[in-house]
Parts: structure tokens; C-alpha cells; sequence
């Protein structure tokens, strides 16, 4: 059996109640179109065939790739599943998401490493999938789904696109090799439409803006991103009824909404 990759941060997850428990948080159903990022050894792989999906199985490491339907079909409780296993050789970072089907889900337990471009992704990608189920380091799964008072540019990016919720936690000791730390799902559930309807990369350039300097307060950020007074921004702020003095990570989306409402002003005064 072929040994983790420790530069790929391949960390190997055997135990069938946690497996088939991300699949339940994925909402896996017969039939289901499923992408799966990474599948290794096969473990999570034959818990999704099992729950009667169709899997799109996404494997970086080309021994891996090579050995993975072969893995697999040891692991199916019904050997005739394997039929429902397409084995691609490739790397999620360049994928062209819009070659899988219109309600594809995304199941997947992920290298650390690829996580925050992956979230990116799946953000700007036309092709969003109607669900994420991604096993993931602990705290980044929290600083995702993080309600107002502790948001990041990552949660404010990601919350716009998808509704956020923890899954099943994984402890470190159910990994082989284990990592230095614990795990928790990620669910992401695609919204009909965006948050708002707006010019996105102005809405995101404002909340990047903001998130610049940590620990300053958002006066301070958003005069030196828009390029403008301090007097200008503290007005601006006034109109939204938002302190100056508060940073970034205290805003709601809702927040940043309304200062994007009023940022004409700023070029009109």
C-alpha cells in the first residue's frame, strides 16, 4: 500500500462511520453527480459509490491515479458500483468545473495546502456546485462559517456566494499519518442567486480594502485603499450609521453593503 506523500499532504482516513458520515453532510443521494478532490486510497470513494453516486474522482498523484479503481472495487460492497467511477488524472487548482453536470456536488477530504485556493475557486467559478462537503483543517472551517464581530476577508468572500455551516468534526487520531491538528467539514450550500446584486469586484475591492491593515480601523483602511481623506471616509461612515473607528472584521455583509451603496459619494464631494 503506497505511503502518504508528506509534500502532497496526503493523510490517509479509514474509518467508515466518520466517511459516510461527510457524505451525509454532502446530502449524497442516488444518483448523484459528485466530484470528489483527492480520493487517494479510495476510502471516502467507495463510501460515495455506496450511497449510489456518480463519481468524478480527481487525483493529483499519478500513482494514486493508476491504482485507484483498483483500490476502490476492494472496498465497494457491491463490485458493480466501480461502473459509476470515473478516474481523472489532474489537478483541482487548473479544473474546469464546467465540465462536470448542472447540481454536481463536491465531497472531498483536501490537503491542507489546497484549501484557501480551492475556496477562491469555488467562489468565482460560473459552475458553482450545488453542494461542498470538504474535510479541512478545524479552524479554517470556523473562520468560514464565523458570524459578524469575527468575519474574515475569506468568510465575507465565500458567505456571498454559499450558506455556511460546520459538519462532522474529525479528530487527528482518526488520520494515518495523523496531523498536527483536528478536523471539521465544511458545508457550503450554494444560494440561488449572490447576496446582493452588485458590481462584485468593486464590492469585493471594498471589503478587501478594509481587511488591509490589521488591528486599524477602518477610517484608517479605507482612506488609504480608496485613496482619499480620512474626513471623506468618516463621512461616508456617518451616512451608514457605522462607527469609523470599528475594523473590519466586526461588519456584517450586510454592513459592507451599505457603505458600498454610498461610495458615489465619494467621488462626487
Amino acid at each position: 500500500m503506497k505511503l502518504p506523500n508528506k509534500s502532497l499532504g496526503q493523510h490517509w482516513l479509514y474509518d467508515e462511520k466518520t466517511l459516510d458520515s461527510i457524505c451525509l453532510d454532502a446530502e449524497i443521494v442516488d444518483g448523484d453527480n459528485v466530484l470528489e478532490i483527492g480520493p487517494g486510497l479510495g476510502t471516502l470513494t467507495a463510501r460515495l459509490l455506496n450511497f449510489g453516486a456518480k463519481v468524478s474522482a480527481l487525483e493529483y498523484d499519478h500513482e494514486l491515479f493508476l491504482g485507484l479503481k483498483e483500490n476502490t472495487k476492494k472496498r465497494l460492497h457491491n463490485s458493480a458500483e466501480i461502473d459509476n467511477l470515473d478516474v481523472v488524472e489532474g489537478d483541482i487548482r487548473n479544473f474546469d468545473f464546467s465540465k462536470m453536470p448542472q447540481g454536481y456536488k463536491i465531497c472531498a477530504n483536501i490537503p491542507y495546502y489546497l484549501t484557501s485556493n480551492l475556496l477562491r475557486r469555488l467562489c468565482d467559478t460560473e459552475s458553482k456546485p450545488e453542494r461542498v462537503a470538504l474535510l479541512m483543517q478545524k479552524e479554517v472551517t470556523q473562520r468560514v462559517v464565523a458570524e459578524d464581530g469575527r468575519m474574515s476577508l475569506i468568510s465575507c468572500f465565500v458567505q456571498f456566494f454559499y450558506d455556511t455551516f460546520e459538519g462532522t468534526p474529525v479528530p487527528a487520531g482518526l488520520f494515518t499519518p495523523p496531523p498536527k491538528v483536528d478536523s471539521l467539514v465544511l458545508i457550503l450550500s450554494r444560494r440561488e442567486k449572490p447576496l446582493f446584486d452588485v458590481d462584485q469586484k468593486l464590492f469585493f475591492r471594498l471589503i478587501k480594502y478594509g481587511f488591509a491593515g490589521k488591528r486599524k480601523n477602518l477610517k484608517n483602511t479605507l482612506s488609504s485603499g480608496f485613496g482619499v481623506s480620512k474626513d471623506k471616509i468618516e463621512s461616508l461612515l456617518d451616512q451608514a450609521v457605522i462607527d469609523s473607528n470599528r475594523r473590519a472584521e466586526t461588519l456584517s455583509l450586510y454592513e459592507w453593503k451599505t457603505i458600498y451603496d454610498l461610495l458615489d459619494t465619494l467621488s462626487t464631494e
